[in-house]
């Protein structure tokens, strides 16, 4: 809550103290006429005590001390209570917005994971887009952020491959990735349909783990080739990952012999068909059988569950997480359950460990985004579809394309699936990204041909008490996203300022008005330019000074 709401709630709870311990219930107001916020506890109190809720509601009015900051308070209704802020006391709110100071507290955020010798497709989008909102806001919010691309890098897919270079005599350094991804096409029709390659590219993945030179370095050539084409989405969608936040899952295979030696030592292993598992309460399959941790599959390889296990004591014994954030889609929920559930049962996470999940991108006939043949997206074309569809601004297109993407995956619930559909994205109008983008640039420009003005001095009209009082909002609303990790609400809230900015705009002159009433309105756009541009930041998108 913004401090205005929190010093008005303490007073609510101290006027209630003689009936006791009451939370405040104050809400923002839904109409104007309502004041600024209301509470419905004078109807909660009445009802337990079988009284008239009017009754309490003017016994609390008349212990409320808020003089210094609102209106008289007003009894509304059956027992509503509304304040109206006096327009100084908003002013003042709006002159000196809430800061974060640092928590002191490292949060390890785990997204966007591509897999190596393959295309970045749609759904890398959401993890990546959701995942950098959320460094931003976490890191804006006082947290020390630290962020990992746990690019897959490692597994059977790799032995597939590189048996399959070998056998058709291809030097590994002829591929790009689009070559690699075809490769990989290749393998895993041959390792399915052929028993003997598949027993052989088992065996290259033995090899792999353990450190085979020929066979390291073909897959160090993939991992550059793939590394090399990532960097270059990364850089047409904006995002803040960097080549040094890629940890791949063979950076934790030297650890993975230990992490099965302390499982076993706890007796928390057991063998299964030649694997080792660790099984635990409370996960079974539809038919009642236990659902296995496979930790060391029975050829002696590990599994990517082996791998998270390790990135898990990584990021608590080695990065001192004091929280750690997967951002994965839903289809994961299971295994990270049963992952935090066994790092926690070997003592090896101690910290809170959330995943992050999301729904799936629809295309526009309500099922999984495919390409015209069936196949998956590839995430640069979709991007590049976007920048050309906005191409009718220039200057701005890449900001306003790139944008439009990205504002209409965060400001849906992330638990949603939602439909990718451009024209909708880079509407001018309703809540998209190219909406709030005009409003920061319709502002720039007003402010361009306006004094510079510090200060909010008065507040009269309703339209710009209005704005003001959502501009009071930022800081409660970014660490609303940073507790609950959910960037949609971030958005609701932009879209509210600039909606409220041009109500303001159509109720309330400001370059044609005068004197102390111009000085206060511009400087209120100043106020509410700042919001738009500092939101917009947080979510990853950028802010044109022009469109």
């Amino acid at each position: 809550m913004s401090a205005l709401h929190s010093v008005l709630s303490q007073r609510i709870q101290a006027a209630a103290a003689a009936f006791g311990t009451y939370d405040p219930e104050l809400r923002s107001s839904t109409k104007p006429e309502f004041g600024h916020y209301q509470t419905n506890l004078a109807l909660r109190i009445g009802n337990e005590l079988k009284q008239p809720p009017r009754e309490i509601a003017a016994r609390l009015v008349s212990e409320l001390q808020l003089d210094d900051l609102c209106e008289p308070p007003e009894i509304a209704g059956p027992g509503f209570i509304n304040l109206t802020l006096l327009p100084q006391t908003l002013a003042a709110a709006v002159n000196n917005p809430e800061t974060f100071e640092s928590k002191n507290q490292k949060v390890v955020v785990d997204y966007s994971q591509p897999n190596v010798a393959k295309q970045m497709h749609v759904g890398h989008l959401r993890s990546t887009v959701i995942g950098d909102a959320l460094c931003n806001v976490l890191t804006f919010a006082g947290y020390d952020v630290i962020r990992q691309n746990h690019v897959g890098d490692w597994g059977t897919q790799y032995g597939m491959m590189i048996e399959q270079l070998l056998e058709e005599g291809i030097a590994a350094e002829s591929l790009d990735l689009e070559g690699l991804q075809q490769l990989y096409e290749r393998s895993r029709k041959h390792f399915d349909a052929d028993g003997n390659f598949a027993d052989k590219a088992r065996l290259r993945v033995v090899a792999l783990q353990s450190g085979d030179p020929e066979t390291r370095a073909m897959w160090r050539h993939m991992v550059e080739v793939s590394l090399n084409e990532f960097d270059k989405v990364y850089e047409l969608l904006g995002t803040g990952l960097q080549r040094t936040d890629v940890v791949g899952e063979s950076a934790y295979n030297d650890d993975l012999p230990q992490v099965v030696e302390e499982l076993d030592k706890q007796g928390l292993l057991t063998e299964s068909d030649g694997a080792l598992c660790a099984f635990l309460p409370g996960f079974q399959g539809r038919d009642g059988s236990p659902l296995p941790v496979i930790v060391r599959k029975s050829d002696g390889g590990f599994g990517y569950s082996a791998t998270d296990l390790a990135a898990v004591r990584h990021r608590v014994n080695t990065l001192h997480a004091d929280r750690i954030v997967y951002v994965v889609d839903h289809r994961q929920a299971l295994h990270f359950d049963m992952i935090f559930t066994l790092a926690r049962t070997a003592g090896w996470l101690d910290v809170p460990a959330e995943h992050v999940s999301f729904g799936t991108v629809l295309g526009p006939n309500g099922k999984p985004f495919k390409t015209r043949e069936g196949g998956t997206v590839k995430l640069v074309d979709l991007l590049n579809s976007a920048v050309q569809r906005a191409s009718d601004r220039e200057s701005t297109a890449r900001a306003v394309g790139i944008g439009a993407v990205k504002y209409a995956d965060l400001s849906s619930d992330r638990g949603n699936d939602y439909v990718f559909d451009l024209d909708r994205m880079v509407a001018m109008t309703g809540n998209t990204g190219p909406y709030l983008q005009y409003a920061h640039a319709r502002l720039t420009r007003l402010l361009s041909k306006a004094p510079q003005a510090t200060e909010v001095t008065q507040l009269t009209e309703p339209a710009e008490q209005r704005l003001a009082l959502l501009l009071t909002g930022f800081a409660a609303t970014v660490e609303q996203v940073a507790e609950t990790l959910q960037p949609h609400r971030l958005c609701t809230y932009l879209y509210a300022v600039a909606s409220a900015l041009s109500v303001f705009y159509e109720q309330c002159s400001v370059l044609s008005s005068a004197g102390e009433t111009r000085a206060s309105r511009i400087a209120l756009c100043a106020a509410t330019r700042k919001v738009l541009q500092d939101g917009l930041g947080l979510l990853g998108i950028e802010a044109p000074d022009a469109m």
